[in-house]
This record gives C-alpha cells, sequence and structure tokens, in this order.
C-alpha cells in the first residue's frame, strides 16, 4: 500500500494498491522532490471518471510503467472533487499549452510545483516513452525546463477576473437569448454539437427570461424534451449521465453525478412550474427519487456520482454495462409480446457492440399503464446486475444544489418525503461541515474531510438554505444562510466587485483561483450573486444586495458572445431585473388557508423570494387581514396592498 491508503476521498482509496509510490497533494510530496531533485508528476481524475480508470488499468497499474514513475519523478494523485482549487490552476496551465482539457489531468511540475509540460489521458506506450523523455529533459536541459515552468506561470497569474462595471439591463439579457440561438441545434435540441453537455443553467436562464415575457422558451423546451426522451436519461431509473457523445443525445457517456442530477431536477421542476407541461413532472420527480434511492447516504447526504463503468455477467468491467438491453434480455425479462413492444418503445435496435442499445423514450410512454408494468419489471430485473461503484463522499455544494432541488419539488409536487430529505441533508451540512465559523467542503460516512470549503460550497449551500426556508419557513435555514454570505464577504471578495474562488486564508498555490464563468456547476461568483439577492430580499441588507449586484458585473462582456457560460449569471440577473419580488405570507402555518397561499407564491415563475415564517426581516408587520392569512408582494420591502385570495395573489404576481 502506498500513502494513499489512509486518504479519505474513494477516488485517492481506489489508487492506493497501485505499485505507484504516489503522494498525497501536500508539502511531503514537494519536499521529496527537492530532496531527490527529480521533477513531480501530477495526476488529477475523480472516482466516476472513465478515462481515469482506463489510464489506471493500463499504466499505474502496470509494474513496469509504475516503475518508472518511481524512478523519475516523484507522483501525486489529487481527487479534483476535494481539491477544486488545484484542479482550476493546473487545468488553467493544461488548456493554455495544449488548447484543451479533460480528466485524467497529467502535469510535470518543479518541485516549486511550476508546470511545464500538461496533457489529459496517455496510452500506456506513449506514457512510458514521455516519461522517459520528460526525465531526460529534466537532466540535460535544466535551464530550459525551470524557465519553460517559470514562463508558464508568469503568463496564468497576472490574468484576472472579466471586468463588468454594472449588472445585466433587459437589453443584455435579450441580447443572451439571440447569442444563445446562433449555437442552438433547432433538430435536436441543445447548444453546439457533440460532444453535448446537459446546459442546466442556460436552460434556467431561458425559463425565467420567458416567465418576464422575453423569448427562447422554445429553446428550453426542444432541449429539455429531447434530453428527457433520449439515451442519456436513464428511462428505468431515472437521472441523467454526464453528458451524451453524439449530437442527438442518444449515446450517452454514463457516470451519474449529484450535481447535474440536482440542477436538471430543479429546471424540470421550473419548466413545469411555468407551463405545465407533463413531462417536465414526470422526470423531475423521477430525478428526486433516484438522488434519493441511489445517492443517499446513511447520514443523510447525497454522494457524489455513480461509476460510469459496472461489472458484465462475464466478470469484465466495461462503461454503461448497468445500463443497456438487447431484444432478447427484454423479452427474457418481459415475455416475448411485451419484450417486442419494449424493443420499439425504447428504440433496442443495436446502438453498441454485441448488439445492446440505451434506452431511449422518443415518443414518449405511449400506453401509460403498460409502460409503467414494462419498466417496472425491467428495473427490478437491472437490480440483479452488478451496480456501478458509487463515491460516497458528500461535497458541500452539491449537495446545497440538492437541497434547492429537492425542497422545492417537495413543496410543487406534494411531496414531503424529499423536503424532509432536504432538512436532513442541511442538518448534516450544519453539524458535519460546519466548524468554527468556517465550511468543510466534503464529509464521508459522518466524518469531516480536511480541506476548506471554495466559493461554490458557500454560495450553493446558502442558496439551497434560501429555498429550504422558502419552502419550510424555518428561519434556522436563513440563519445558517447568512453566516455562509457573511464568510464569502468577509474572505473571498477580490476587492473589485466579484470573488475569488477561494479564501484569503487558504492554502497558497502559484495562483490563486478566480473564475466567475460556469462549467459544469454554477460558478462560484454567480452562484453567490444568486444567493446574497435573495438573503437581501428576505432581510433588506443593502449590503448583500450591493454585492450581488456588483457580483454580476461579468455577465454583460459574456452574454455578448459567450452566454452558454454564463447561464447563472443571466438566470440571477433575471431576478435583479424582477426585483426580485419578496412575497411575505402572514398566517398559521397549520391553516389551509395560509398553505394555499403560500404554495401559489412558490408556484409563481417570475422570480421571487418567500417568506412564510418568523424570524427573518420581511415577515415584520405582516398580518392576516380581518383574521384571514394574506400575502404581500413587495420590491425591496415595499409593499402593495395585501391579498387574502390566492388567484389575487397569482395576478399580483404574475402582473410583474
Amino acid at each position: 500500500m502506498n500513502r494513499l491508503k489512509d486518504a479519505t476521498s474513494p477516488y485517492l482509496l481506489q489508487h492506493a494498491g497501485n505499485p505507484v509510490h504516489w503522494f498525497p497533494w501536500g508539502d511531503d510530496a514537494f519536499e521529496e522532490a527537492r530532496r531527490r531533485d527529480v521533477p513531480i508528476l501530477l495526476s488529477v481524475g475523480y472516482s466516476a471518471c472513465h478515462w481515469c480508470h482506463v489510464m489506471a488499468h493500463e499504466s499505474f497499474e502496470d509494474e513496469p510503467t509504475a516503475g518508472l514513475m518511481n524512478d523519475l519523478f516523484v507522483s501525486v494523485k489529487v481527487d479534483r472533487e476535494e481539491r477544486p482549487d488545484v484542479d482550476a490552476v493546473y487545468m488553467e496551465a493544461t488548456q493554455a499549452m495544449t488548447g484543451q482539457g479533460g480528466w485524467p489531468m497529467t502535469v510535470f511540475m518543479t518541485p516549486s510545483g511550476e508546470p511545464f509540460y500538461c496533457g489529459t489521458y496517455f496510452p500506456r506506450a506513449q506514457f512510458r516513452r514521455l516519461l522517459q523523455a520528460i526525465s531526460q529533459t529534466w537532466q540535460e536541459k535544466r535551464d530550459d525546463v525551470l524557465a519553460q515552468g517559470q514562463k508558464v506561470v508568469g503568463a496564468l497569474a497576472g490574468t484576472t477576473s472579466l471586468p463588468g462595471e454594472a449588472a445585466p439591463s433587459a437589453e443584455v439579457q435579450a441580447g443572451a437569448v439571440r447569442t444563445l440561438a446562433q449555437s442552438f441545434d433547432q433538430e435536436r435540441g441543445g447548444f453546439g454539437t457533440a460532444p453535448k453537455f446537459p446546459p442546466s443553467m442556460a436552460l434556467e436562464f431561458l425559463l425565467r427570461h420567458a416567465a418576464r415575457g422575453g423569448e427562447g422558451l422554445a429553446m428550453a423546451e426542444r432541449t429539455l424534451e429531447a434530453m428527457a426522451r433520449g439515451g442519456m436519461y436513464d428511462q428505468l431509473g431515472g437521472g441523467f449521465a454526464r453528458y451524451s457523445v453524439d449530437s442527438g443525445w442518444v449515446v450517452p457517456h454514463f457516470e451519474k453525478m449529484l450535481y447535474d442530477n440536482a440542477l436538471l431536477a430543479r429546471v424540470y421542476a421550473h419548466w413545469w412550474r411555468l407551463t405545465g407541461a407533463p413531462e417536465a413532472r414526470r422526470v423531475a420527480l423521477e430525478t428526486c427519487d433516484w438522488m434519493l434511492r441511489d445517492l443517499r447516504t446513511a447520514q443523510d447526504g447525497f454522494a457524489s456520482a455513480l461509476d460510469a463503468d459496472s461489472e458484465t455477467p462475464e466478470g469484465h468491467h466495461e462503461e454503461g454495462a448497468y445500463y443497456v438491453w438487447t431484444p432478447e434480455q427484454l423479452a427474457e425479462v418481459l415475455g416475448e409480446e411485451d419484450g417486442a413492444w419494449a424493443a420499439e418503445r425504447f428504440e433496442v435496435t443495436g446502438t453498441f457492440e454485441h448488439g445492446t442499445s440505451v434506452l431511449q423514450l422518443l415518443g414518449g410512454p405511449g400506453d401509460e399503464a403498460r409502460y409503467e408494468r414494462v419498466r417496472a419489471a425491467l428495473l427490478e430485473a437491472r437490480t440483479r446486475r452488478v451496480p456501478p461503484g458509487r463515491d460516497d463522499k458528500v461535497v458541500a455544494a452539491w449537495n446545497g444544489l440538492a437541497i434547492a432541488a429537492l425542497a422545492e419539488c417537495g413543496a410543487y409536487f406534494d411531496r414531503p418525503d424529499l423536503t424532509a430529505a432536504a432538512v436532513a441533508a442541511a442538518g448534516l451540512l450544519r453539524t458535519v461541515h460546519w466548524r468554527d465559523g468556517r465550511l468543510l467542503r466534503t464529509s464521508r460516512e459522518g466524518a469531516a474531510g480536511a480541506n476548506a470549503g471554495v466559493l461554490e460550497d458557500y454560495a450553493d449551500l446558502a442558496e439551497g438554505l434560501i429555498a429550504l426556508y422558502g419552502v419550510t419557513g424555518d428561519a434556522a435555514h436563513t440563519d445558517f444562510a447568512g453566516e455562509l454570505l457573511d464568510v464569502v464577504l468577509d474572505r473571498f471578495a477580490d476587492g473589485r466587485g466579484g470573488f475569488f474562488d477561494t479564501a484569503d486564508d487558504a492554502e497558497r498555490l502559484w495562483k490563486r483561483p478566480q473564475d466567475p464563468t460556469d462549467n459544469a456547476t454554477p460558478s462560484g461568483q454567480f452562484a453567490a450573486a444568486g444567493a446574497l439577492l435573495s438573503y437581501a430580499a428576505l432581510t433588506g441588507s443593502a449590503r448583500h444586495r450591493e454585492a450581488a449586484v456588483a457580483a454580476l458585473g461579468p455577465v454583460v462582456p459574456l452574454a455578448e458572445r459567450h452566454a452558454r457560460f454564463a447561464g447563472w449569471g443571466l438566470a440571477v440577473a433575471e431576478a435583479h431585473l424582477a426585483g426580485p419580488l419578496e412575497v411575505a405570507v402572514a398566517g398559521p402555518a397549520e391553516d389551509p388557508r395560509t398553505r394555499e397561499l403560500h404554495r401559489t407564491a412558490l408556484l409563481s415563475p417570475v422570480p421571487a423570494v418567500v417568506a412564510a415564517g418568523p424570524g427573518v426581516p420581511l415577515m415584520e408587520g405582516r398580518v392576516p387581514v380581518d383574521g384571514r392569512p394574506a400575502a404581500y408582494v413587495c420590491r425591496e420591502f415595499a409593499c402593495r396592498l395585501p391579498v387574502t385570495d390566492p388567484e389575487a395573489l397569482k395576478n399580483e404576481l404574475t402582473g410583474h
């Protein structure tokens, strides 16, 4: 066993038995490299990553290759999900040097941490040649190597966040819709060509923009329909794979991530809220049920991911083996008649080698009763297969996203079990991840990890807690959100209206990471803007509102050319342009009339912050009217006359 045997990361533990003498990230590795006068080989990945597994099997488990690594380098293994800061700075170097990025990320660097050669996956033969060539260059052309490392660091360390002086206007928002339309796939939905990732944040923006009367709903609906009916969506168990390899959403890259599914469950719920589309309700609930069934941990948190690979009946590990079917397998489970119907309904026509197919539902469920019977039988049969591995670490940011989705879906669809799961997850994060006024990024089996929370952890958790307060009326959630946002303002601010991705007392890398653009999840800066704006709406805090507006500045330069990477900022800007509206619901919580007003407020498609319990300033002075529960629609605490009828409240909200 190497030095990874005591790690808490499931990804690092996957490599604990490698013949490679891995070090975890830390001072010991850098000191060893200096002592031996050799470069550092940094390998970054995550547990659900298919190509990470391929490189591990080909190279890191191979004795001769491991021998070269041990003789010529100090090798360091990093879980990108535990250390997003390390991943961010070296991914920036990789992209700058190669024009592309991805995982596994392979970086050769000096004992001082300066990268001089970067790449991603290397086949074994090529990797061996590269190891020898890098070592030879280090020995024979040391000055050139050191100069290259310093050149890379010098070029990248001085870059700053995107400029931006003001929050987006309505004209900027409309222009962003036009920008998205330029890359929209009219036939298949989504933006750009293969591979296609779920554009969760851009879809959220389009739905909010449409709710304010703008264009873009057709793009959102076409994409949401196509993703839900294609192979990227698990038609049996619910939940989305990481991305589609092709442009038609047919062939998934099979890992299933908590963050994707939390974001998408919320987007589908908001699609239903805006249009009432039955498919939106189905997918939102199936995705939430999948999160509870397959990702919920014994401690009430949510695990990070399911692996892409799983074991076949023959004992081989193959990507997607758990999810694919042949017509013969369908008939074996369902009988000939239902098997033939299922093969046609689910498009089982031999997509992959060996005649297997991922299930699609291009025409919709069809015969609903038969569909449900067939789906249940296939899902039960699938449980007898070897399931994919699960990365069971709990990441604060992604659990924050899940809390928001589960809370809202619980309220919209009358599923108190979903809301209860959100409350329990929030409790875990408060008791395990919150230590001495600071947030820890991960936990596993109820024990907190050692890595400090980054900006997205604070911001996404605050967003989830505020959504949870809106559903439950429990002010303890907003109190916790306020504590998190105080840390954001005090320790992450860059002094120019934006935020760094790490706190001012975080480990010093050769660059302090800062990126306002969205990736697979909302950028930390835009997530912070959204949480700050909502918190200001509940509390009346000018400090939080001003910080939110300032943080939206980079949306303006992004919107014109790169709107896909500013989706969450654009979505938050929609709330800003709406006010955001504040709805205070006053009345006994047990009174059905209070509950109906509360539900009406939550179901408003126009971005609004809802208060329905004591303990927040927005509720101060908001009382029932003539003994009847009442709702107050406000903007920056300036309220219209209260209404007591749900239909009147709906008109008040949509009239804005």
